[in-house]
């Protein structure tokens, strides 16, 4: 959009940008890139899931360019994103082979393998630690020694274990229905445009690129009341999926034959939805419908809020905002929402001058006839 020719401007804008860089650099600290990618990795994590480019230290570098910012931040992975080669895509990844490192199911105290607690803040009192203000590299140094010949000492098996799916459990007893497989190949929203209605690939990867806290709003708005929408999250688990290509040249390629090339932190959520459905004599009964959620790195709440948008997409015949997908899709998405409020802040004399012309106008003739 233009609003306002540059010409003119040049100068301010230089000072302006040079503005910027004395506010971040007045107090003469310097924060390193390491020590973001080291100590701020859920911020990382959100950076990446909402700019979907998974890098871990383009990320940091971004927050802080950003000072900090995140919509700033996605912005700016977004733009860098864009300028990069697409070279291989890769295979079709099994989240069955994701090397758990956090695991747990509200539906269930005892599952397949175990709950598996992990990292998390779900059982930490949420009261401000004032020891951090006087942490020391020393101190840290010989925790970390105390706890890894602490990790020594747990008896374990060093073979990688994989965890079985909670709702695989489930289909094994007949109480989730089994789908045939669709291989039909996805659409990518970075690519293509979209369009409505959207397939269910789509709505997906705009939710997990979907701003996090708008994701989690309109999550939160669909379970206080507007659909009743109160899934049971069957498993969460978060931990590292490995991903592979085909080799380059050759056309068909045995799965054994595909090339690792690393792997990728994410989230996963398949949340348990009950709805009434019709049985054969015109009764109601009770099934449950499966939500997905899944974003890069940790980040739980954002897929559990996007397995509830997920299934509330699913029945667009709701009159409810959040089972509409274009109310839902066009307005979670940080860049485009970010861009389009902060362009009010651009000049717009011509427009509002016409306004104010239009009202002067009104208000003349309007004295004219009272007199």
């Amino acid at each position: 959009m233009g609003y306002v020719a540059v010409k003119g401007g040049t100068a301010a804008i230089e000072a302006s940008i040079k503005r910027l860089k004395y506010e971040r650099l007045k107090d003469e600290e310097i924060i390193e890139v390491n020590t973001i990618l080291s100590t701020m990795r859920t911020m990382v994590d959100q950076v990446m899931s909402e700019s979907s480019l998974y890098s871990p230290f383009l990320a940091a570098l971004a927050i802080k360019q950003a000072e900090g910012s995140m919509e700033e931040a996605v912005f700016l992975m977004r733009a860098h994103r864009s300028t990069l080669p697409r070279l291989y895509y890769s295979q079709i990844v099994e989240s069955e082979s994701m090397l758990v490192e956090r695991r747990i199911s509200a539906s269930f105290k005892d599952i397949p393998g175990g709950q598996l607690l992990g990292a998390t803040y779900d059982y930490t009192h949420r009261l401000l630690d004032f020891h951090l203000t006087e942490e020391n590299a020393e101190e840290n140094e010989q925790w970390l020694r105390d706890y890894k010949n602490e990790l020594q000492t747990v008896e374990g098996s060093e073979d990688v274990q994989y965890f079985p799916k909670v709702v695989d459990y489930l289909r094994e007893e007949g109480l989730f229905e089994t789908y045939e497989l669709d291989n039909t190949l996805p659409k990518d929203i970075t690519k293509e445009s979209l369009q409505f209605p959207a397939s269910r690939s789509e709505r997906l990867q705009v939710l997990t690129r979907g701003q996090t806290g708008a994701v989690t709003s309109l999550g939160y708005a669909s379970l206080r009341g507007y659909g009743q929408v109160h899934p049971t999250v069957g498993e969460v688990r978060v931990g590292a999926i490995p991903i592979y290509v085909e080799h380059p040249n050759e056309l068909e390629t045995d799965e054994e034959d595909h090339f690792y090339i690393g792997d990728i932190k994410a989230t996963e959520v398949e949340s348990f939805v009950p709805v009434s459905m019709k049985n054969d004599k015109g009764g109601e009964e009770l099934e449950f419908e499966i939500g997905y959620g899944v974003c890069y790195g940790q980040n739980e709440t954002k897929a559990i809020a996007m397995s509830t948008l997920d299934q509330c997409l699913e029945h667009p015949e709701s009159d409810f905002p959040t089972h509409d997908e274009e109310f839902v899709l066009l307005h979670i998405d940080s860049v485009e929402s970010t861009g389009f409020i902060s362009h009010l802040k651009l000049p717009h004399y011509v427009t509002f001058q016409s306004k104010l012309d239009s009202i002067r106008q009104v208000k003349k003739g309007v004295q004219k006839d009272a007199n």
